[in-house]
């Protein structure tokens, strides 16, 4: 690989969400404010929306590195489980002993027991779900009903989705409203622009161990954010292809041509090449012309 060719410890662009890279850009320091903000309070769902590769599972992972002391967390990050299923995953989360034999009634028995031992020990417990479009609907009523579970002044647990755009296609449904209701904070994670893909470039770059002159110059870093229109999963892909094209070359610095092959072996970006564009739409153009022009003429 380029580890070597390039001087890096590590690869900078892997896809695997790891917070040592993290970056805290404008929308991921928004979305921890408003995470951290919400979870002071006690109550209710958060939710936290992006679309594919804004970074929600590494937004979700900074957020359990860094949630406070006193928070217990139960952390689900593959939620397309049915209402039992969930309620078992949530209880081993919990410590709740001999979680998978118990019936429904008796597990939810156990599950707010230990809810009230966290609570007065002081603690507050949060349900992490990661990829929360894929709750089935039962589920999602399951989660609900969790939420239910409280004292006279403040809920027993609190609950953050971190979901794709589909969650909020379904709450709007009629079935959903209550559990929208429910929803005190609630954040959408945007893409990056132009500035914050270079910032976001060099800094995995330097967490990786580059220490030469720039590799991606702030033009090529442009040209970046435009075609993967500031999806930190494009970036990443992008980069990875280019850092490999150069070291196959023998190059030590990206450009525009490393960009346009990286590009086009990527199927989630759509490469418009312009100068095919520009000439089959002259010939269009052309065609329609010629055609007019014999069609008049034989009309005189």
């Amino acid at each position: 690989m380029y580890l070597y060719h390039f001087g890096l410890k590590e690869l900078p662009f892997t896809l695997t969400p790891n917070t040592n890279f993290y970056l805290g850009l404008e929308p991921h320091n928004e979305a921890l404010a408003v995470l951290t903000t919400a979870l002071k309070t006690g109550e209710g769902f958060i939710k936290v929306v992006g679309e594919v590769g804004t970074g929600k599972t590494l937004l979700c992972r900074k957020l359990l590195n860094e949630i406070p002391e006193h928070f217990v967390t139960a952390y689900i990050p593959n939620p397309y489980l049915k209402p039992d299923e969930l309620r078992r995953a949530v209880a081993v989360e919990l410590g709740v002993k001999q979680a998978q034999r118990m019936s429904v009634q008796l597990l939810t028995q156990r599950i707010q027991q230990r809810l009230l031992e966290l609570h007065n020990q002081g603690h507050s417990v949060v349900l992490i779900l990661d990829e929360s479009q894929a709750l089935p609907a039962e589920s999602l009523e399951a989660l609900r009903l969790f939420t239910n579970l409280e004292t006279e002044t403040r809920k027993l647990l609190q609950v953050v989705l971190f979901a794709q755009p589909e969650l909020d296609h379904r709450l709007n449904e009629e079935a959903f409203r209550q559990l929208k209701q429910r929803i005190t904070f609630s954040y959408n994670l945007r893409t990056m622009d132009s500035e914050e893909v270079e910032s976001y470039i060099h800094h995995r770059m330097q967490v990786a161990g580059y220490k030469g002159a720039t590799l991606f110059t702030r033009q090529l870093c442009k040209k970046i954010a435009k075609v993967t229109k500031g999806t930190p999963r494009l970036v990443n892909i992008v980069c990875h292809k280019m850092l490999m094209l150069s070291y196959g070359q023998g190059q030590y610095k990206m450009n525009n041509k490393h960009l346009k092959m990286a590009c086009h072996d990527t199927e989630a970006i759509v490469m418009h090449d312009y100068k095919f564009i520009i000439i089959f739409s002259l010939c269009v153009i052309i065609s329609v012309v010629l055609f007019m022009a014999y069609y008049w003429g034989a009309l005189t």
